[in-house]
């Protein structure tokens, strides 16, 4: 498993999000990738759901920092 942050979250990601991300400049990843962490960090609705199973709590986080408009432009 990597320990870099934009790994890990473009794991998170589903294939078409995974692929619409992994093209964009690297500090918007990085950008990304921070709020992602933040989401994991501070939702504790995820931390039960990372004790049943941390890759659908990754995968959860990363959709709702997608969904909060900081990926909006994805929908091309």
């Amino acid at each position: 498993m990597s320990t870099d942050p934009v790994g890990r979250f473009l794991t998170a990601l589903d294939p078409e999000h995974r692929e619409a991300i992994s093209a964009k400049p690297r500090e918007e990843q990085e950008q990304l990738a921070a709020a992602w962490e933040r989401e994991l960090e501070s939702d504790t609705e995820l931390d039960s759901l990372d004790e049943l199973s941390p890759p659908a709590a990754e995968a959860e986080a990363a959709r709702r920092v997608l969904a909060r408009g900081a990926g909006s432009d994805l929908s091309g």
